[in-house]
């Protein structure tokens, strides 16, 4: 519990030393600021000013009024717009002509037998029949012959 009682204290000494340290940083940068100021009214030969202004911006001299009219400018279209409604399509006469007609369903599998355990009831979906794949290259022997820019490759030392 000592330990303990012993840090806090020391951890309230430096927080009240950070504090201070803090205030002093404060009043110097405020100091610091009044020099510059100070600084900023003197002149370039050393005299101070106390009256100094920053020398003013003359305005731009004003255009003459124009005197000729511009010509009036074109009236903007409406912002509403008329939407047509289509017209109804009519029906095609001709069927469209469909592709081969497709497989007969296959029959329906027998319901499961309700004393056989889950797996063995398991049947496959008819609709997915697997189909077989298309034989694909395997990995070539060598590598195909590479024709350089300067020629086939030298082969390598013996």
């Amino acid at each position: 519990m000592d330990f303990t009682k012993g840090i806090a204290t020391e951890v309230r000494y430096l927080l009240a030393e950070i504090g201070k340290l803090r205030d002093e940083r404060r009043q110097l940068q405020y100091e610091i600021s009044e020099l510059m100021a100070v600084r900023s009214k003197f002149s370039a030969n050393g005299e101070f000013q106390p009256e100094w202004r920053p020398p003013a911006i003359e305005a731009p001299p004003e255009a003459p009024p124009a005197t000729e009219e511009a010509p009036p400018l074109p009236q903007a279209k409406p912002g509403w717009r008329v939407v047509h409604k289509r017209p109804e399509r009519k029906v095609r006469t001709q069927p469209k002509i469909t592709g081969p007609p497709h497989p007969p369903q296959p029959p329906l599998p027998e319901p499961p037998k309700p004393e056989a355990p889950a797996w063995a009831q398991w049947r496959p979906n008819p609709l997915l029949a697997p189909t077989p794949m298309a034989a694909t290259p395997s990995m070539p022997h060598s590598p195909p012959p590479r024709a350089g820019l300067f020629g086939p490759s030298t082969p390598p030392p013996k």
